[in-house]
């Protein structure tokens, strides 16, 4: 798997949130930018799933002598207990791991996500829409790199003490730590469903982290370039799973 030395890791989502926010960005400056759009597959027989494969869509975006400069990666929606199996075989072929006689350095990931207040706990407790002034929350995982330094000074540093209960990005995190790729996370937080339309919260945190990766990375953000429909629903859909990755 070819891939610029800089990647945005996103999962695919039921509330388009992947979609909204690549959407969006753009490799400054645009005129001379070639992209490649790329479309993956990896078997995960290995793991006894053979109705199934990781799959997912790159888009890569090079300089004007053809030179990597981002990559933005999008895998497809997986329910546990297949979602962890697709991020472990994503992810070692990121790291190299299922190719040993590469030597190139491993990508640095800046993986960016929207989730509710109550599915980030520090200190016991749980954060609330009243508890919090702040959008955007940043982590490191692994070594750290000029990105992770870059934007670990423009976001709140997320508590050592964190727990996530997000499936997706909770396994995630874990698999990245095992596999030491170095990376960024990026955690906008909402007071509320993400489904709820009546509230401009999201799009607010939306162009805060465009903003971010533009500022960060070679990258430009149209505001004017976020679609984004999220499905109506009345409640946080409940993850049985999510223990094993706490």
């Amino acid at each position: 798997m070819k891939l610029a030395p800089k990647v945005i890791f996103l999962l695919r989502d039921s509330e388009s949130f992947a979609s909204a926010l690549s959407g969006a960005l753009r490799l400054n400056p645009p005129s001379t930018v070639t992209t490649l759009d790329e479309i993956f597959e990896f078997s995960l027989e290995d793991y006894a799933i053979k109705d199934q494969k990781a799959s997912g869509n790159i888009v890569h975006y090079l300089d004007d002598k053809g030179i990597y400069q981002v990559s933005v990666l999008i895998l497809q929606n997986y329910e546990p207990p297949v979602l962890a199996c697709a991020l472990d075989v994503v992810l070692s072929h990121i790291a190299g791991e299922r190719s040993p006689s590469s030597s190139k350095a491993k990508p640095t990931l800046v993986v960016p996500s929207i989730i509710t207040s109550s599915k980030l706990k520090w200190e016991s407790k749980t954060l609330t829409k009243n508890d919090r002034t702040v959008l955007l929350y940043g982590t490191q995982v692994g070594p750290e790199t000029d990105i992770s330094q870059t934007m670990g000074a423009k976001v709140k540093k997320l508590p050592s003490a964190s727990q996530i209960y997000y499936e997706q990005l909770a396994c995630l995190y874990h698999l990245i730590h095992i596999l030491k790729i170095p990376a960024f996370f990026v955690v906008g937080l909402t007071g509320r469903s993400l489904s709820n339309q009546a509230a401009g919260e999201e799009i607010q945190i939306l162009n805060e982290m465009g903003e971010l990766l533009a500022n960060s990375l070679p990258l430009s953000f149209s505001r004017e370039g976020i679609v984004w429909n999220p499905k109506e629903t009345s409640k946080d859909v409940k993850e049985p799973w999510r223990a094993l990755y706490g």
